[in-house]
């Protein structure tokens, strides 16, 4: 059986750009709206506007059982959280996961998280909350950087994981947890493809880092316990020990010359400035 080789061609390559602006586009706009009293359905809607503008579609919405056009999870949840009636209060964490498809079909994947704005009845709680998100950026970022030099996924996790120990939570004084079960992904022509890739150390090199390859780097971590629960709604993910949550994501594409992140609008360039990598715009 012929199988799709996970290594894209240049031209493939450039047609993941409009994909991943699309949804960097989709995020920006969820930034911008995001505030105490907006509910997450809001939010939903904002980010379909985006896109949609854009002549693309949510790709959220090609997953079987799925209708919207992110997911938003907040505070204790991790990921996966279904937008609704939620109203979001200042000091929230917010993490937004989102996706577009454009029309020659190609993918785009990302997530941020945000601390909602505004007077919050718990400061510390919030500064728990802020670090945490810092934190689980800063691990992305780490796994992106390497990606312009190791040989396989499998230090991409590893230096990940590293990273996660070399900077615990200031507040408790314990690295974050990461969540295990879930993963980064090849991008292309769906939203999900191989190869995988582990945010931790694990006993296989994993899938050789070379040019042609997109995945999606996507850490997420809590501020406690790594043990999470599938809510009723049998999407939401959730922590067990009712600890908060963060998620950051970047679509990356790696080619002859170097990195290009495909869905931030600089490339990279101001994420991957303190680990000393540059990236270069795909030829």
């Amino acid at each position: 059986m012929f199988r799709r080789s996970v290594y894209k061609k240049p031209a493939q390559l450039r047609g993941m750009v409009e994909p991943g602006l699309v949804t960097a586009a989709a995020l920006d706009a969820v930034e911008a709206a995001i505030r105490p009293g907006i509910t997450t359905l809001e939010l939903d809607a904002i980010a379909e506007r985006a896109i949609t503008e854009r002549g693309a579609h949510s790709n959220f919405q090609l997953v079987d059982g799925y209708h919207h056009t992110v997911c938003v999870s907040v505070n204790e949840q991790v990921v996966h959280g279904i937008p609704g009636g939620r109203v979001l209060e200042a000091g929230d964490i917010v993490s937004v996961d989102a996706g577009a498809e454009t029309e020659d079909g190609w993918n785009g994947d990302s997530a941020r998280t945000f601390i909602v704005p505004g007077e919050p009845a718990d400061p510390e709680l919030v500064a728990q909350r802020r670090e945490l998100s810092e934190v689980t950026r800063g691990s992305m970022w780490a796994g992106i950087a390497a990606l312009a030099s190791a040989k396989h996924l499998g230090e991409v996790g590893a230096i990940i994981e590293d990273y996660i120990e070399q900077n615990p939570l200031p507040s408790t004084g314990q690295p974050a947890g990461i969540l295990r079960d879930y993963v980064g992904h090849g991008i292309g022509r769906q939203m999900h493809e191989a190869p995988t890739l582990f945010h931790y150390a694990t006993p296989g090199r994993g899938a050789e880092i070379k040019p042609g390859l997109c995945i999606c780097v996507e850490p997420m971590m809590t501020a406690g316990s790594e043990e999470v629960f599938i809510e009723d709604d049998d999407w939401t993910i959730t922590t067990v020990d009712g600890s908060q949550g963060a998620h950051w994501e970047h679509s990356v594409a790696v080619h002859a010359d170097g990195i290009w992140v495909l869905t931030a609008e600089d490339g990279g360039a101001a994420g991957l400035a303190p680990f000393g990598v540059t990236p270069v715009p795909i030829p």
